[in-house]
């Protein structure tokens, strides 16, 4: 079973393209379940067709989903919420605090993540495409399951079976977006400075999580005006070239194997439509191959004169903001306002963090050992 979730900023068509997705898929004879976590409920606009919180037939082999991660939130969050009210008030947490603890920010993307690991673990469908909600909504959701996890780990761990029982899920929801063989993400951006800077920021930031984007598309591309004459030709091919340079751009920044979808006249709507848009993403192929990206483990050890270059194979911008600090056994990394904690490895644990540069690669962390 694979697993593709299509994010990126607001606008960008991604519930278009991941709709698209799902219908070749299925068109190609695998078994297709498309999911939108996306409050916009938008998915079911591009099949033309209602849908609701289980999977409903599109065409042969297509299903779809429109995950109502608010009414998630008032059944079954409530449930795990009393129980975690029970154990919190079990260990000496008065029952005013407990009601406050329990409720956590977020919740209703942890549910909408929970229910397309459920809907994927049934192993009906061959492959799952996920149409998430905005770029910053959805990498809040990434976040969620390491963030919360660690945190009941480290304030309720072994107090109560249900604080396990969340423990569990949440480690079960890393898990799955981590997977490097089932699961991968596709960005998909307008052809513009401002989303292309915050595509680059998203692939950072998912590269911090141990996500795998295997795809940028840019979509909307304005398509050339050939031969045209007058004004609005000429609007066209200027609009064009000022899109060609922002993408050469964001190829030099290092965003490279973008897949260029242009700009329709008429609203995709429908499997024909959605069939054109395909065939010129895809062009036939196999719409899971993805593009080749670096395998390399994100961690690798090299000795120095001094002591050791630790290097975290990030993609970084030229303008990215990076800033560490050591925490225990561990790494915080913070690279433009997201976060992540770093394992270090054993052999490191003693050493002290003397300095960091940047290259094509990523970040080099150099530590020095005190006793040596």
């Amino acid at each position: 079973m694979r697993l593709v979730l299509f994010t990126g900023k607001g606008g960008v068509g991604k519930t278009t393209l991941a709709a698209a997705t799902g219908a070749t898929l299925a068109g190609q004879g695998r078994r297709t379940l498309v999911v939108s976590t996306d409050p916009a409920h938008s998915l079911a606009d591009s099949y033309g067709v209602p849908l609701g919180p289980e999977p409903t037939e599109v065409d042969r082999r297509l299903d779809a989903v429109q995950i109502d991660s608010r009414s998630l939130a008032d059944t079954a969050w409530q449930r795990l919420r009393g129980q975690l009210g029970d154990a919190l008030a079990g260990i000496g947490v008065d029952a005013l605090d407990a009601a406050e603890l329990t409720v956590l920010p977020g919740v209703d993307e942890l549910l909408a993540l929970g229910e397309v690991r459920r809907l994927a673990a049934t192993k009906h469908w061959h492959a799952v495409v996920v149409d998430c909600g905005p770029t910053a909504e959805t990498l809040r959701l990434f976040a969620l399951p390491e963030a919360i996890a660690g945190y009941l780990r480290r304030m309720y761990g072994g107090a109560a079976a249900s604080v396990m029982e969340l423990g569990d899920h949440l480690e079960s929801l890393r898990a799955m977006l981590t997977d490097r063989e089932v699961t991968t993400v596709r960005l998909v951006l307008t052809p513009e400075r401002m989303v292309v800077a915050e595509t680059r920021r998203t692939l950072t930031a998912l590269a911090l999580r141990g996500i795998r984007v295997d795809g940028i598309v840019a979509n909307r591309l304005i398509p050339a005006a050939g031969l045209w004459r007058g004004g609005a030709a000429s609007w066209l091919r200027e609009r064009r070239a000022q899109q060609e340079a922002v993408l050469a751009e964001a190829g030099a920044a290092g965003l490279s194997g973008v897949r260029l979808v242009e700009h329709r006249a008429a609203e995709p709507v429908g499997l024909d439509a959605l069939a054109e848009i395909a065939k010129e993403l895809y062009g036939g192929g196999d719409p899971l191959a993805g593009e080749a990206d670096d395998v390399a483990p994100m961690l690798r050890i090299t000795e120095s004169d001094d002591g050791y270059r630790l290097r975290i194979a990030l993609p970084l911008g030229p303008d990215a903001d990076v800033d560490l600090a050591r925490i225990d056994d561990d790494l915080a990394i913070t690279i433009d306002g997201f976060r992540r904690l770093v394992a270090l490895p054993r052999l490191l644990r003693p050493c002290e963090v003397t300095g960091a540069e940047t290259d094509a690669e990523g970040l080099v962390v150099l530590l020095t050992d005190p006793g040596v």
